[in-house]
Order: C-alpha cells, then structure tokens, then sequence
C-alpha cells in the first residue's frame, strides 16, 4: 500500500545537465514520490541529466522534467537542491537556480541541500543567521556567507522566517529524507 502523505505537496529539484551525484538526486525524487508528493527536476537545459557516482564514475542517465527558465518558483512548497561537487559548482553560476533559492528564502518556502549543495546557497547570499551541514569542504564557504556550519548528518534550521534542511553526504540520506518527510507532513 502507498503512503500517500505527502499528497499535494510539490517539490522543484533544481541540478546542471552533469555532475550531479546519483543517490543525491535519485533517492530523494523517488522517494518522495513513492509518498504522494510531485516532484519535478529541473535542469539547466533539455538535454538528458548524465549523473555521476563519487564525483567521477559515471552513474544514470535522467530525463528532466522542465529546463530551470520554464519552472515557476512560486507554485511549490519545497526547493530540494542535491550535490555533486560538479554539479554545485557549475550550478550556482546559473542566474535562474540562484534566483530559485532566494525566492524561496523571501518567500518563507522550504529549502533542502545535500552535500555540496549548499554552494547554491551560499551564491543566493541567504546564509547569514542559519544553522547547516554540508560536505565538510563547504564548511568555510557557508562560514565567509556569515552561516554557521555544523558537523551532523542532518539540520533543520528554522532562523529568519524559512525552513532550510541540510545534509553531508549521500551515506545521510536516510537522516536527510527523514527530516524533509517531517518538515512536509508539518506543513500540510
């Protein structure tokens, strides 16, 4: 039996084309979908999204659902932003993604990074006052745009009126979705 309990909740997964760790984008859309929420994936273009495993292997290949122009911020609940060292760096020079996390940020909408994601947070400049985890070396990065980093598998910081959750690594995904899951159950 489905656990439908995240129904009418919608998600935008913003990545690049390549370079975005595997579990870090496909763990997560799958299982919020198995619970009831939309999820669509936004990528930089059309094109396939060629993820990778470790940063250098070559993982699956996932057709994305709308480019990053097409996707309207303002009709979902949660901005989920997954890592990849290629994928984050590359990610946060794309003007629309950088203009996703603020949307969210000022609109008071949820946001979750994992790993290396928090880069595009960093870019967005809405770290100041928030608690996070990430990929130990964006540690100084979110220390320069005046955040706070934590080493724990997962944080759920509530500071200056917007949920941001946040993990290390693909091995936290468990703690990571967890988190989300709740955070998305609360608001329903």
């Amino acid at each position: 039996m489905a656990d439908n309990t995240l129904n009418g909740r919608r998600i935008l997964t913003v990545v690049t084309n390549y370079g975005v760790e595997q579990d870090e984008l496909m763990v997560p859309v799958q299982h919020l979908r198995s619970r009831g929420a939309h999820v669509d994936v936004a990528a930089v273009s059309a094109e396939e999204i060629r993820t990778l495993v470790g940063d250098k292997d070559p993982g699956k290949t996932v057709q994305p659902d709308l480019t990053l122009a097409e996707a309207d911020t303002s009709s979902y609940d949660l901005l989920l932003v997954p890592g990849g060292t290629v994928n984050a760096d590359t990610l946060r020079l794309e003007e629309s993604a950088v203009a996703a996390v603020r949307s969210f940020a000022e609109s008071g909408r949820k946001v979750a990074a994992i790993c290396h994601g928090p880069w595009l947070l960093v870019e967005a400049g809405v770290l100041e006052g928030k608690t996070l985890t990430s990929y130990a070396s964006v540690a100084t990065d979110i220390r320069n745009a005046k955040g706070t980093w934590v080493d724990k598998p997962v944080m759920h910081c509530g500071a200056n009126g917007w949920e941001l959750i946040t993990s290390r690594t693909p091995d936290d995904l468990d703690d990571f979705l967890g988190e989300i899951d709740k955070v998305l159950e609360a608001a329903a």
